[in-house]
């Protein structure tokens, strides 16, 4: 399957920087243009997000067996949707080496070196895919964290929709970040003889990273979004844009761990 999984990752990186190049002919809203790049690669890494997550809770609904057997279990389609994902992230560094330097991208390029390193397992050795399907569910998260940061690049805070994908936000962590990491953590305590040692430590690192980042991440959208909410001003986004870079940004994490957190 290495060679399949490989090309399905080659046409995900096309696509994908694909998706980058065609957003830079279409018109920003006045009210980001100041964070032209920026919002062009939120938007990219929302599609991203909407792709992957639905498909892994779609796929694990389907195909249980990949969480009761996540090293061994899994479908054909599923090694394509890992493939696709590491497409995205390959992608996405790549977007960020052209537009940034290396002192502003260098923590969500570690981070994307880790998942592309974790998920690029699964599709060299066909195995682990199952596992890789739930780090995916993080993706649901950080569709959400992608959405609320356009909308404070598009200075939409306060508004209902910023109030409706704060609430999202924080409810999905929960769910669908938090609940999967707690999960994953479990199964590698609990099979760590079925893995190799260096796995063990890699995906042990990873979890533990991103649970705490996660943890962070939640509590201070439920500080600045909820306990303390926005005051209404001229530029209500321009102050966040750099807060959440820092705080709900990737490592995140597109979305950061080698469990798929970019945001």
């Amino acid at each position: 399957m290495a060679p399949s999984g490989l090309l399905v990752t080659g046409a995900s990186f096309a696509a994908f920087r694909g998706l980058h190049w065609g957003l830079q002919l279409l018109p920003t809203p006045a009210s980001a243009a100041q964070n032209r790049w920026k919002w062009q690669n939120i938007c990219v890494s929302l599609v991203h997000s909407l792709l992957t997550g639905p498909g892994a809770l779609l796929g694990l609904l389907l195909y249980p067996q990949m969480a009761a057997d996540p090293i061994h279990g899994h479908p054909r389609w599923a090694l394509v949707l890992v493939a696709v994902s590491v497409g995205y992230f390959l992608a996405d560094g790549a977007d960020m080496l052209q537009n940034q330097t290396l002192g502003q991208a260098w923590d969500l390029l570690c981070h994307h070196l880790a998942v592309v390193s974790c998920l690029g397992t699964a599709i060299l050795s066909d195995h682990y895919v199952g596992f890789s399907v739930v780090s995916l569910l993080l993706e649901l998260n950080s569709a959400c964290l992608h959405l609320r940061k356009l909308l404070l690049l598009s200075r939409q805070a306060p508004s209902l929709a910023f109030s409706v994908a704060s609430w999202a936000t924080l409810a999905t962590l929960a769910l669908f970040r938090l609940a999967p990491l707690g999960w994953m953590s479990l199964w590698l305590l609990q099979h760590h003889h079925q893995v190799p040692p260096a796995l063990v430590v890699l995906g042990g690192t990873g979890l533990a990273t991103v649970g705490a980042m996660s943890i962070s991440q939640g509590v201070r959208i439920l500080i600045s979004d909820v306990l303390r909410p926005r005051p209404h001003s001229s530029n209500p986004g321009h102050r966040e844009t750099r807060v959440t870079r820092t705080c709900d940004g990737e490592p995140a994490t597109k979305d950061g761990s080698p469990l798929g957190l970019k945001d």
